[in-house]
């Protein structure tokens, strides 16, 4: 077939989902000469106030969005090139012409914006991972991320009363495969540990497949990991990774912590001993989004004591060029979390990860509590060379799609070699 007649977007529509928490969201299905290509967008459910706005509806719903995109975007997408991306995600942008995407709603833009870059990769004839790298400019062999795969949740993830909202495990090894099954492994038995401790209680799941038991305290969720490190045989390969994700339970300058009121220096003082105290690698978001001279005093005390530890911005940063900007300048910490619909397009999630990476910060591709079985953002990992991704439990089919697509990533490079 003619190239020319290839690249035409020939339609798109929208419909309404469910995603992993029973609430509605958006699929897309954008039609080509080279076929349909779908995509569905997350919901969080700890947001940043800088996040591009998800469009919803008085009830919930995402009637609004799906109207956005049948009656407004896909008029304007009809007959464009569906591998100029970065001229669809701004003809997008101007579009709806707000500085939040409050008009047409992030949800609504970015799950076109999705389904436009899996349609540029197969026009392309190249795997959707090269085509991000080929956007993104990268100009070298991908690299896959390391997992971090959780294992207990609380916060605003979990019915239980743990402060931190989310504890995982990193570990190393020579591949993805052999860093996802020992993390697995740990995953494994911290599930019999808490099943014979806690009996019914520990099997309780949190949003993203993590067990979540009724703990009440930091260093009990840290010693039942560490336990089932221990009993993995995988001791020396494992470290712990924190979100603290402190929005929740910040309130007017202080911090309800583990039922009792912290300073920013107290609760500073309290991380200071986990670290010391336990293999954690990284925190992320330790302070609110606002509390920016928090982060500062933080990320100084980390790097008087010579302690080596990741402090990531998530709330704080919300893959915005402008907020990681911003906190460049004050330093206030070395790695981000990337999240798609936190911004809203796919060129505007690259932009954000190479400003990241330019500032020699390390790059977390992330999830969201509500998700669907999209894994878009395991290409995006590798397509964009991100160190790490979290993406939940190996535990539920919308937390393994990622996984599993990592792992067959893996393997088709493995064979081009």
């Amino acid at each position: 077939m003619n190239i020319l007649k290839r690249i035409k977007i020939k339609s798109l529509k929208a419909k309404e989902i469910l995603d992993s928490k029973g609430n509605p969201t958006i699929e897309v299905e954008l039609e080509t000469n080279d076929g349909v290509f779908r995509a569905s967008v997350p919901s969080g459910t700890s947001k940043g106030k800088y996040e591009a706005l998800e469009l919803r509806d008085k009830n919930g719903g995402v009637d609004r969005a799906i109207k956005n995109v049948n009656e407004l975007i896909a008029p304007k997408l009809k007959g464009k090139n569906q591998t100029e991306q970065i001229e669809i995600d701004n003809l997008m942008i101007k579009l709806d012409g707000t500085k939040n995407k409050s008009h047409l709603g992030a949800n609504a833009i970015l799950a076109v914006s999705i389904a436009v870059c899996r349609a540029g990769a197969a026009t392309k004839n190249l795997p959707l991972y090269s085509y991000i790298s080929e956007l993104a400019e990268k100009g070298c062999l991908p690299i896959l991320p390391t997992p971090s795969l959780l294992m207990i949740e609380g916060g605003l993830h979990a019915k239980n009363q743990l402060a931190i909202q989310e504890f995982m495990i990193l570990s190393e090894g020579k591949s993805f495969e052999e860093k996802f099954n020992a993390s697995k492994d740990v995953y494994n038995r911290l599930g019999g540990i808490l099943k014979e401790k806690f009996k019914k209680d520990g099997e309780s799941i949190g949003m993203e497949g993590g067990f979540a038991p009724s703990l009440k305290k930091t260093g009990e969720a840290l010693n039942l990991i560490t336990e089932a490190i221990d009993k993995s045989g995988h001791k020396n390969q494992i470290k712990i990774a924190l979100d603290a994700a402190a929005n929740s339970f910040y309130f007017n300058g202080s911090y309800n912590f583990e039922g009792e009121g912290k300073s920013p220096e107290e609760l500073s003082g309290f991380y200071l001993d986990l670290l010391n105290q336990y293999p954690i690698f990284s925190i992320e978001d330790p302070f609110a989004e606002e509390a920016l001279e928090s982060w500062v005093n933080f990320r100084l005390k980390i790097l008087n004591s010579k302690l080596k530890n990741l402090v990531i911005g998530d709330d704080l940063t919300t893959t915005n060029p402008e907020r990681i900007k911003e906190v460049n300048e004050k330093r206030a910490c070395n790695a981000v979390i990337i999240k798609p619909n936190q911004i809203g397009t796919v060129t505007e999630t690259i932009e954000a990860a190479k400003l990241a990476k330019s500032f020699g910060w390390q790059i977390i591709v992330s999830h969201r509590s509500g998700e669907t079985t999209d894994d878009f953002i395991a290409d995006l990992a590798v397509g964009i060379g991100a160190d790490f991704i979290k993406t939940g439990a190996p535990a539920r089919s919308e937390r393994m799609a990622k996984y599993n697509r990592l792992l067959k990533i893996e393997e088709e490079l493995k064979n081009l070699k």
